[in-house]
């Protein structure tokens, strides 16, 4: 091997040694706005977080899986996503439109037929229940106080059938966020496609893109990777991988994943997975608003549309008194971050827009190392 050669090789080792400034500055960020919902006694839980950006995913993880064995958060620990599961069935219900299998304007009644002899609840389209515009209560005990216990699948047909709209709950005329309703669009898609909606989102969403850590309910072989919930204060909450929620019927719980999965998901919503061209097409058709909440505001397929200062953010957002979890990018940036925390009620929106914020502003910094600022247009 000539000199040249051998010279290229140590510039080249020692080049790949030397952290990029902007490498640097990405977890700086990250760990600032981090730190403050870490337990402050290295207990009661940590934080999975996938940061995209300049087409590459990086991975920083703090605090603990499960205390008690002394399992550290890794990008392959697997959460319980909460209400971010919420993009799964929406993403599903936008790839169906754009095959033509259905459209946002069928009636739920058309596909749940147990539905067809109610009332109000005829009124109420696939549309309005992925996009939180169908008037149904958050929960069925809040139209149903006296109810107790979890509702059967005869017990929520029952609601659904008495359900009554009024001027503050008609459908597609305001919006008020949904469990029910979205809970309703997972049995729709499966009576469409006599499938269930596990296997559904399997089979459209999760195996294309290799989402193999993805799952509802969590599989025996993936339970082993759950993480130990937390409440707030930080005492275990549950069990890891439980399915847990107000409903009882199979499949209607959380859907538990990753935070190497979520970025797999966070880079097809951005656009950046070649060969996933159809699935990308439809993740960009459930992100586009449906439904204007405010100035600052407008409702997609799930998803946020959010507009922070000069940023567009679109977003979503999950939390249940064990678990915490954000997803979140701005198109004109590429920038997008997954937060996952396996502790109830720590507020990861406000954090995941504070440093997506922080990036878009150090991604338009002139570099101090003679590269080109980037374009910002």
């Amino acid at each position: 091997m000539n000199r040249a050669k051998i010279f290229a090789i140590l510039i080249g080792a020692l080049l790949a040694a030397v952290p990029v400034r902007g490498q640097e500055n990405v977890e700086a960020i990250v760990a600032q706005n981090i730190r403050p919902i870490l337990p402050g006694n290295g207990k009661g839980g940590g934080v999975a977080v996938a940061v995209r950006i300049n087409g590459e995913t990086r991975f920083f993880n703090y605090g603990f899986a499960n205390d008690a064995r002394n399992e550290r958060v890794t990008a392959d620990s697997i959460f319980n996503l909460g209400s971010v599961g919420k993009l799964f069935a929406t993403t599903t219900l936008a790839e169906a439109v754009k095959r033509g299998e259905l459209s946002l304007d069928d009636p739920v009644a058309k596909y749940v037929t147990e539905l067809q002899r109610g009332g109000d609840i005829r009124r109420i389209t696939l549309g309005e229940l992925a996009s939180h515009t169908s008037g149904l209560p958050d929960h069925p005990v809040q139209y149903e106080p006296w109810h107790r216990g979890k509702y059967t699948w005869p017990d929520f047909v029952r609601f659904l059938n008495s359900w009554k709209a009024d001027p503050k709950h008609e459908p597609g005329k305001q919006y008020l966020y949904s469990d029910t309703a979205m809970v309703l669009l997972r049995i729709a898609l499966q009576r469409r496609f006599n499938t269930a909606f596990a296997q559904l989102m399997h089979q459209r969403i999760t195996a294309p893109l290799g989402m193999n850590s993805t799952a509802l309910p969590l599989p025996r072989d993936l339970l082993g990777r759950a993480v130990q919930g937390y409440s707030p204060q930080g005492q275990p909450n549950g069990r890891p991988g439980m399915e847990g929620g107000a409903f009882q019927w199979r499949g209607s719980g959380q859907i538990y994943s990753s935070a190497r999965d979520m970025a797999t998901f966070l880079a097809a919503n951005l656009g950046e997975l070649p060969g996933h061209g159809a699935i990308e097409n439809a993740m960009a058709f459930a992100q586009q608003p449906v439904f204007t909440v405010g100035p600052s505001l407008k409702i997609g397929l799930a998803w946020q549309n959010f507009s922070s200062g000069n940023l567009l953010i679109l977003d979503k957002n999950g939390g249940l008194n064990n678990t915490s979890t954000y997803i979140g990018f701005t198109p004109q940036r590429k920038l997008g971050i997954v937060i996952l925390v396996n502790r109830g009620k720590q507020h990861p929106t406000g954090i995941g827009r504070q440093i997506l914020h922080a990036l878009a502003q150090d991604q338009s910094q002139p570099s101090t190392e003679g590269e080109p600022e980037p374009d910002t247009d």
